[in-house]
């Protein structure tokens, strides 16, 4: 099973970073669909995703949660200038 990581601009222009087998679902979610969204993305909607990365298994995917949780909004901003989607 495939992982990505991802990165969602909420509507107060903050970042929220997360893990899933499921991008559409899970920003579907965070928008107020179903009840699994997180309570940080509930008050912030909104939101849109902004960064992506896939990774071979959950392990890899955390560590590299960990690691993107642990920058700066600026160097976050500078990751997500490298990725463009058109989502």
């Amino acid at each position: 099973m495939k992982y990505f990581v991802y990165i969602l601009k909420c509507n107060d222009n903050t970042l929220y970073t997360g893990i899933t087998t499921n991008i559409p679902r899970r920003v579907s979610e965070h928008n107020g669909e179903g009840k699994l969204g997180a309570k940080y993305t509930k008050m912030r909607r909104p939101v849109k995703l902004i960064y992506e990365s896939k990774h071979k298994d959950r392990s890899e995917a955390s560590k590299e949660e960990i690691r993107i949780k642990k920058m700066s909004k600026k160097q976050k901003e500078e990751l997500v200038s490298t990725f463009t989607t058109s989502k």
